[in-house]
């Protein structure tokens, strides 16, 4: 299931950033701040009334170099109307309309998207009146907003999922297994989809992707169906795309969206990048099964401790994944490559692998027996029962006295036991604890 895309254009000081935050507020997912995982706050999920959709900030692409003003603010909106389904157009209804304001509004005449428009900075009811001005913008009735109180981001939020698309899902049978390659420009991704398509084993069909990116590649391995998602094969021309790594990240996240299995793609020779970091945050935040595949690996001189040494920076820089299973391989030389797609698949069974609860409980009984569960303040947790929510990815409840008690540290202490106990290599699992009724 895609989520529909919402971006926030506008000049610059209109308050693009505040709105952006008072949308996404308190990220709602259940995924703990863990290090290591930089976030770039320019692109998020929230929720609004049963919606769920993703939020670009275009203030926060910064495209870097010396690019005049206007050439900079065109820059940004073009790369956000590409993505997006609907477009929040945010002007400043303390200074009127201004001259940028009618050069933004030219440009999203002809994206032929839906466009919101937004008066921001009415602190107020006296400064309503200013935004009947907006009306000569050409966009209907201006809504108005004021990211610092928080006024009128509900009504906001209501107009532009009038414009959210109708659920959108993959025409691929449930058995067949999505998987993406992600990573920074230039790490091979395009030469290692060529080398694991050129396999022998593997059939392609030539079926255009029913997609909106046709750039999905179906195709039969072993008698298994499988969709390869290439992120490589969106890269659209102009130097803006290229000349900001943050949109790489966007173009990466709807593959990531889609996909079971993500397969972060880093190149030997560069070593391990911030933006490494950045891509395979978002792919662990998503629940994804998670593969690192060192590309590049025919480049480098070796010895007998290259690839311990590689796998320990791995496992330093990457702490978030310590659940990965790495893989060395050269898509030049086809060094390893029949590994990759064994391995997606058996990380794609351990992520949508579902435990019996009587088997579980077991495990965590014994897990208590071995190491007690902690007291805070004379309160001892007590654990009663735990069952499987959800797979993909497996998803567990914990009943308990008291969710407070139960410390980041013990749930680790807690999954590494499920883990030592099951096979889910490749794939984050979550516990959450609940009061019980």
């Amino acid at each position: 299931m895609t989520k529909p895309v919402i971006a926030i254009v506008g000049r610059p000081n209109v308050g693009k950033s505040t709105i952006f935050n008072r949308i996404v507020g308190e990220r709602i997912s259940i995924v703990e701040d863990v290090p290591g995982v930089t976030r770039d706050r320019i692109y998020s999920s929230a929720e609004w009334l049963n919606h769920e959709f993703n939020i670009i900030d275009t203030g926060g692409i910064d495209l870097g170099g010396d690019e005049p003003l206007m050439e900079h603010i065109r820059a940004q909106a073009q790369i956000a109307m590409e993505e997006a389904d609907v477009i929040i157009f945010l002007t400043n209804g303390r200074e009127g309309v201004t001259v940028q304001d009618e050069e933004i509004a030219k440009m999203l005449y002809k994206t032929n998207k839906p466009v919101v428009l937004a008066v921001n900075k009415i602190d107020n009811p006296e400064m309503r009146e200013s935004i009947y001005d907006f009306y000569a913008l050409g966009f209907g009735d201006p809504i108005p907003v004021s990211g610092s109180h928080g006024i009128g981001i509900g009504d906001l939020l209501d107009e532009c999922a009038k414009y959210f698309p109708k659920e959108y899902k993959d025409d691929y049978a449930d058995d067949v297994i999505k998987f993406s390659l992600i990573g920074r420009p230039n790490v091979g991704k395009s030469s290692l989809v060529n080398a694991i398509l050129g396999e022998e084993r593997v059939i392609v069909s030539d079926i255009a992707g029913t997609t909106r990116d046709a750039v999905d590649t179906p195709y039969t391995y072993d008698g298994q169906d499988y969709v390869i998602i290439d992120t490589a094969g969106m890269r659209k021309k102009g130097k803006v795309y290229e000349s900001t790594e943050k949109y790489a990240v966007l173009r990466a996240l709807r593959a990531i969206e889609r996909s079971d299995v993500v397969l972060v793609v880093l190149n030997a020779e560069e070593g391990i990048q911030e933006q490494d970091k950045k891509i395979a945050g978002y792919a662990h935040e998503a629940g994804k099964g998670i593969i690192i595949v060192v590309n590049k690996w025919d480049a480098i001189e070796k010895n007998d401790k290259t690839m311990n040494e590689f796998t320990k920076a791995i496992r330093n820089q990457f702490l978030f994944l310590d659940y990965a299973p790495i893989v060395f391989v050269s898509a030049k030389t086809k060094q390893r490559l029949h590994q990759i797609i064994p391995l997606v698949r058996r990380v794609s069974e351990n992520h949508a692998m579902r435990i019996q609860s009587s088997i579980l409980n077991d495990v965590i009984e014994d897990a208590i027996a071995r190491n007690p569960a902690p007291t805070e303040k004379g309160k001892r947790l007590r654990i009663y029962y735990t069952t499987q929510v959800s797979v993909k990815p497996p998803t567990f409840v914990t009943f308990v006295n008291d969710p407070e008690l139960m410390h980041f540290s013990y749930l680790r202490f807690l999954e590494n036991r499920i883990r030592e106990t099951f096979d889910f290599e490749g794939t984050p699992i979550r516990i959450i604890p609940r009061a019980r009724e």
